[in-house]
């Protein structure tokens, strides 16, 4: 009982810490994107007190053309919208559960230090709101997700995104920042089968997925979606993977990744073909395009990406480099 006593004063002690020095900041609303668009970088030198607003909406959505899956989206959006805040920014989260909902939801995000990422914090039945304070202590590339039991189902439907936590004297500067999250899905019936389809739970314990994705569907990049560059221009990508079973290697068809933040976090390799990425992990990687032409973005494990969906296309405009790339003709 005394040890149960002392664990609630101490959480209490510390939400009343969290408050005060909350009240002390200059209070700001997040401005959060859909991908694969990334909030603008911050300019200010100093914490914030930001408030995130979040609503989890239960909707059938295209998982390819033709086909229909039910997502749980944060939002209506498949991956949750890209949340940027500074390292030290007291973040002030809402999470409202439409009340069309059938189901509680909640959310676990990876860059909290706290019980559950504030999974706890935000259970949250249909039509009702949560919320929670927490000082964002460590800069880095973070996955949120849903933590409702069955988690790996939530999981599985839809709930994921990514949060960055902008390290105090920010990023270099990139010409482009795009938002990528990879993720796959278990459908009742094999891939291409039109119509409506529902989640198979035995091929999710083989994990044998169906679609493999970007950004929620196939054919999220491609084509008149693909994401654009010009040539001379330092691209950035932030890319998280939800599984929630596989494994990413993410690489890009004709170009080498001058920077690799491993895992989203402050370890930087250099000169990188394919950089592998956890399920419920991140990365960002960088890269100057030097050649025009259509840049392939898949997950080598090849054959999700040309016969399960994990394909997307950079453009890239501009003048020809013949002393890096011709082809002869």
């Amino acid at each position: 009982m005394k040890k149960i006593f002392k664990m609630i004063l101490g959480l209490f002690f510390m939400m009343s810490s969290i408050d005060v020095f909350a009240q002390s900041l200059p209070k700001i609303n997040a401005i959060i994107t859909a991908a694969p668009n990334v909030p603008v970088p911050i300019e200010r030198n100093y914490p914030a007190h930001v408030i995130v607003n979040f609503e989890v909406k239960e909707l059938i959505k295209e998982l390819d053309n033709g086909i229909q899956y039910p997502f749980w989206t944060y939002d209506g959006e498949v991956p949750g919208k890209f949340i940027r805040v500074r390292e030290g920014d007291i973040v002030e989260f809402y999470l409202k559960n439409h009340s069309s909902s059938k189901l509680p939801h909640n959310i676990d995000l990876h860059a909290v230090t706290g019980p559950g990422g504030g999974a706890a914090a935000t259970a949250t039945s249909p039509g009702q709101t949560t919320s929670f304070k927490f000082k964002a202590l460590n800069p880095g590339l973070y996955v949120y997700h849903c933590a409702t039991p069955p988690v790996p189902l939530h999981i599985a439907n839809g709930m994921y995104g990514l949060i960055l936590v902008e390290p105090a004297g920010g990023f270099p500067k990139a010409d482009k920042e795009y938002y990528i999250f990879q993720s796959e899905f278990y459908t009742e019936k094999a891939y291409g089968t039109k119509g409506l389809q529902s989640f198979n739970q035995e091929k999710a314990l083989k994990e044998t997925p169906d679609y493999v994705v970007f950004n929620g569907c196939v054919g999220s990049l491609i084509d008149t979606k693909a994401i654009t560059a010009t040539v001379g221009d330092k691209v950035r990508l932030f890319i998280g993977n939800g599984g929630p079973n596989l494994l990413s290697s993410f690489h890009v068809i004709g170009a080498v990744f001058d920077e690799v933040y491993i895992e989203g976090g402050s370890t930087i390799n250099k000169n990188v073909q394919t950089t592998l990425i956890p399920a419920g992990g991140a990365a960002i990687v960088e890269f100057t395009v030097k050649v025009p032409g259509t840049f392939i973005l898949v997950d080598h494990s090849i054959f999700r990406a040309f016969n399960k969906g994990a394909v997307g296309m950079l453009k890239v405009d501009g003048q020809k480099n013949s002393e890096i790339f011709s082809d002869m003709k």
